[in-house]
């Protein structure tokens, strides 16, 4: 298929999504919409009305509902892209992630899973005001506001227990052998750390910061922990985004420069055209000797900071080759609270060059070993104290 034709087929395949989204929107403005469309008769695609008509009149099974088939209209425009990475994440999904990239959500605070009997089994962060109210690690949820929860995905879950600081739900729990109760708990604003630290018990003068995403928090968190290591007098620092599968991209930017002393950390390729991302001169940890520890999780916006600080020669890399993800995703937050990620970019490492499929190479190869022992944080231990 040529350029142009490949071009005109997305157009059409995204076209077809937006009037077959316009056609199912539920709610009030139902009629109105409705009517837009029959005054646009000769500018749809009626070849896909057809097939549609067809469907609904022969088709032997269940009809999906008119919200199952926006989506499904939706993704299959999405597929005719073939891009892995511009996706549809219904509105559960949508507000979960939000949250993460926000760094904090009004909620009640706990973590929440499925046990082998299909059973949401609680754990209260600490200080959360699910703690203070009583729950308890184990407990097992069964209704939200006298709604029950075994049929609920744990994203539908983890939104409906969310809502505005100081607004309260209601969460029937059992925990055997008590009979079912209630709990009302008072919602508050969850942070949800994205940064760990501490200097490191083999040698204190070596810290140890781990990054495990980039929200909006991100560089504030980072520069805070920074501070306090360098306030311990620590000399070595080993940054560690092992498991970081990314995040929004100008806080990895940011957070890149406390570790340079200005300069290119990324350059990134639009439509548009090129444009230079650069560091603020004078970074916190600029003149600190630095270590970086990655993974095949290490991915997206990590992948930036790493590739950036390997590329400046800042420090080596330590570990496995990263995940290899070199395009930049826009999020939109769609009128259903859906959200749309939109590859609308490259980005390219300080030099020009396009990060591999095959991702970032380590400077020092490591394997994590059959132990207990966190073989790669050893090794850069190591390298620290021998310099090889």
């Amino acid at each position: 298929m040529t350029a142009s034709k490949r071009n005109t087929a997305y157009i059409v395949a995204i076209a077809t999504a937006l009037v077959f989204v316009t056609f199912f929107t539920l709610g009030a403005t139902t009629q109105f919409i409705l009517h837009q469309i029959d005054s646009r008769q000769s500018q749809r695609p009626e070849v896909f009305w057809e097939a549609w008509e067809l469907l609904e009149q022969e088709f032997y099974g269940s009809i999906p509902s008119a919200q199952e088939r926006t989506y499904g209209a939706i993704r299959g425009a999405l597929a005719v892209l073939d891009d892995p990475y511009t996706i549809l994440l219904e509105p559960q999904t949508g507000e979960v992630e939000r949250n993460r990239l926000t760094g904090a959500y009004g909620g009640i605070g706990v973590d929440l899973w499925r046990n082998s009997d299909g059973a949401v089994v609680l754990s209260p962060f600490p200080a959360s005001p699910a703690e203070t109210a009583g729950v308890r690690t184990g407990d097992v949820l069964l209704e939200i506001d006298g709604l029950p929860v075994d049929t609920r995905t744990l994203d539908d879950i983890r939104v409906q227990l969310r809502g505005p600081a100081g607004s309260t739900v209601t969460a029937t729990l059992s925990r055997p052998p008590t009979p079912p109760f209630q709990l009302v708990i008072a919602r508050a604003e969850i942070l949800l750390p994205s940064v760990t630290y501490r200097t490191l018990d083999r040698d204190p003068a070596i810290g140890y910061l781990h990054i495990t995403t980039f929200t909006e928090r991100t560089p504030r968190e980072t520069e805070q922990a920074l501070q306090s290591l360098l306030d311990s007098q620590v000399e070595q620092l080993v940054l560690d985004l092992r498991g970081n599968g990314g995040g929004l991209i100008q806080p990895a930017v940011s957070v890149a420069g406390l570790f340079l002393d200005g300069g290119v950390v990324m350059h990134e390729v639009q439509r548009e055209g090129q444009q230079t991302l650069h560091a603020s001169d004078g970074g916190l940890a600029a003149d600190l000797p630095l270590l970086v520890l990655v993974d095949r999780s290490t991915a997206s916006a990590a992948e930036i900071v790493a590739g950036a600080l390997q590329a400046r020669q800042r420090g080596p890399l330590i570990g496995q080759p990263t995940y290899g993800k070199g395009s930049v995703q826009r999020v939109y937050t769609l009128s259903d609270g859906s959200a749309l990620h939109v590859t609308a970019a490259i980005w390219l490492l300080p030099g020009q060059e396009p990060i591999a499929d095959s991702g970032l190479t380590p400077d020092i190869p490591v394997v994590q070993e059959d132990t207990l022992l966190d073989t790669a944080l050893e090794r850069a231990i190591d390298y620290f104290q021998t310099g090889e």
